[in-house]
């Protein structure tokens, strides 16, 4: 491969859209599969609880590895290309652990398949910053943030009727279908035009280069820390309860898997609302501002609803909480886009925003020993305390500029 610039004409904000939101559905639609699956392969393959949470871990850190690597090549090479070969690598690997006969097998899979999902949050976020006005990136950013959303609302419906016709081992190979979607989609598209003259003008950067890019000063630094921050307590709390959730309510409240596929459904439609209602108000507020908002509002919801017991209220007010918990996501693109310019930007996105998912990806191991030592309701109410730390980061750390145009080799 070669880092010059494509001769084909540069994406579409459309195309762009397409690319991106199809891959970040992908992730979702794998990671809630799994944890749908999760009691069918413990029993199947003999699993005690520590280890099928750790089928999910280490799916997440195999995405910690794949964001960094593909971030940089993405900075090399190219936003649409390396999100084609993210897509390839996924498939591969989600193949094969239909076919794992054991603990180790399925576990290195999946890690491995990890690593290709790694690359979609980042590259397709920094595409969309450079394909969209940047009056708009905020919004633009949180629809791709919606397109996980959309992958989780689709295993959610079918996940639950076909399990029990093909099996986990049949709802793997269901999984390579929006990869194989989100293939087509990618093919003979050309790059943003930000990243060829990015290309053209600015020297190509090493690895290690690209990474001290990131701390390069005391304000970058900082405003590093604080994405990683936000980053990690986002995906401790998505992931603690979106995985755990399904099994909480069939064993406190009986919930059949259909019951806990419409819970779940419910309170994704809450997180895309979120989502889209702060790209909106993020393009017309201060963004510092509203993920304070958003903050303040995980804190109530995650600590009222660990007090519920009621079913029905508790479906109606999962959406309220999943608009607060996961709504936040729809910011940290735009955030990370506007603090970073193209030759490092998806480098920046993936280091970030995998690292914060890697932290995070203990969030299903921390619950379910929490659950097993004390119960449910109190590692739910303690989740809550770990967005305080993201109202101290907001505050302190994060950069407060938004909306700046690319420049060619600055810094933000």
């Amino acid at each position: 491969m070669s880092p010059s610039p494509q001769s084909k004409p540069g994406v579409t904000p459309g195309k762009a859209m397409l690319a991106a939101v199809s891959g970040y559905a992908m992730d979702g639609f794998d990671l809630l599969i799994l944890g749908f699956m999760l009691p069918a392969i413990s029993l199947s393959l003999a699993l005690n609880p520590s280890q099928a949470g750790s089928l999910v871990t280490w799916t997440l850190i195999g995405a910690v590895i794949g964001g960094i690597v593909f971030g940089h090549l993405s900075d090399r090479f190219g936003r649409i290309r390396m999100l084609t070969v993210t897509i390839l690598v996924f498939s591969v690997f989600t193949g094969l652990c239909a076919v794992a006969q054991g603990y180790w097998d399925l576990l290195a899979w999946r890690t491995l398949a990890g690593v290709g999902l790694g690359g979609e949050f980042g590259i397709g976020m920094a595409l969309i910053a450079e394909a969209w006005p940047v009056e708009k990136r905020n919004r633009a950013s949180a629809w791709v943030g919606i397109g996980w959303q959309l992958g989780v609302l689709m295993a959610a419906f079918i996940t639950p009727p076909l399990l029990n016709i093909i099996g986990w081992r049949g709802m793997f190979l269901v999984g390579l279908l929006p990869a194989l979607v989100s293939f087509a989609i990618r093919r003979g598209m050309g790059e943003p035009e930000a990243f060829q003259q990015q290309v053209k003008h600015v020297p190509s950067l090493s690895f290690p280069a690209r990474l001290k890019l990131l701390v390069r000063d005391r304000t970058t630094a900082k405003a590093s820390l604080g994405i990683f921050i936000l980053c990690s307590v986002q995906n401790f709390g998505y992931y603690g309860l979106m995985i755990w959730m399904p099994s909480y309510l069939s064993s406190s409240f009986g919930f059949s898997l259909t019951k806990s596929g419409l819970w779940t459904a419910v309170t994704v439609v809450g997180m895309t609302f979120g989502i889209w209602l702060f790209g909106v108000l993020a393009d017309r507020f201060a963004r510092w501002k509203i993920f304070l908002l958003y903050q303040f509002g995980a804190v109530v919801m995650v600590v009222v609803y660990a007090q519920l017991r009621d079913p029905t209220i508790m479906l109606v007010t999962g959406a309220i909480m999943g608009m607060f918990v996961n709504g936040m996501i729809g910011g940290y693109g735009a955030l990370i886009s506007d603090t970073f310019p193209p030759q490092v930007r998806a480098t920046a996105q993936n280091v970030l925003f995998n690292l914060g998912r890697g932290v995070g990806g203990f969030g299903p191991v921390v619950i379910g020993l929490l659950a097993s030592q004390f119960s449910f309701t109190a590692a739910i109410t303690l989740l809550a305390l770990i967005y305080l730390l993201d109202i101290v980061a907001t505050l302190f750390l994060l950069p407060k500029k938004q909306g700046q145009e690319d420049t060619l080799g600055a810094i933000g």
